[in-house]
């Protein structure tokens, strides 16, 4: 998906779907691009929030993925929302979506202080993005290597009350349905409490420290409608 349409934060008051009569409640459109460090796993994962009606705030999500490593995706995020100003045509809301993996700490570090001074969202995952698909199963509070999220996905997934398959189930990174897996036989809500808690615990440490940690929940509370700031936000237009 191309990345062409651009909004940020300061466009906020720009921008809004206004109906001519009184009797229809006004839309409100909010836009926003995910950079994402994969091709297929995180662009799969991210695209299905995209066709949620979420009442009177709709939502434009564009996802790109780089197939590039930390810092390179922070800095295509950076150079499109600087190019989106210059246009005046600019997201709600950048994202850089990365993992530490075994990215070296400092450059890690450095990577998401960069995104931070820059004013994009930070949807680190330390070590993996996996990390957030094993928390709709699990309080993970130790730290997973990252060989063994396949096998933990798989086991959560077939131990699950949900699944009645006679087929094993069998976690795969880029399958396309990996979101409807995850809420399907896991639960959402569960693991953004989960992981919000994690990573309030780390608070003050080096990010590369952090581990386990995953800042996704953050994002995927945007994409759900439930942020209370970017909502207020929008609705104060």
């Amino acid at each position: 998906m191309s990345a062409n349409k651009i909004k940020i934060d300061n466009a906020l008051l720009k921008r809004y779907k206004s109906h001519e009569r009184k009797s229809k409640p006004r839309r409100v459109v909010c836009k926003i691009l995910i950079v994402c460090e994969g091709t297929k796993t995180e662009p799969n994962y991210f695209r299905k929030f995209a066709a949620f009606n979420r009442g009177t705030i709709v939502y434009e999500v564009n996802v790109k993925g780089m197939g590039a490593n930390t810092m390179s995706v922070v800095d295509e995020a950076i150079r499109i929302k600087e190019n989106s100003e210059k246009k005046n045509s600019e997201y709600d809301r950048v994202w850089a979506v990365f993992d530490k993996d075994s990215f070296d700490d400092s450059k890690f570090n450095g990577a998401i202080d960069k995104a931070k001074k820059h004013n994009v969202n930070r949807g680190w995952s330390n070590e993996a993005f996996e990390l957030w698909f094993l928390y709709h199963f699990c309080n993970v509070t130790t730290a997973t290597a990252r060989t063994d999220f396949r096998k933990r996905i798989t086991e959560a997934v077939n131990n699950s009350d949900e699944y009645k398959s006679k087929k094993a189930y069998v976690y795969e990174k880029n399958a396309e349905d990996n979101y409807e897996v995850m809420n399907k036989y896991g639960s959402q809500e569960n693991a953004i409490k989960w992981a919000e808690a994690q990573s309030e615990k780390w608070s003050g440490q080096p990010y590369a420290k952090q581990n386990p940690c995953t800042m996704v929940y953050q994002l995927v509370r945007q994409l759900i409608g439930t942020d209370a700031v970017l909502n207020k936000e929008l609705m104060d237009l």
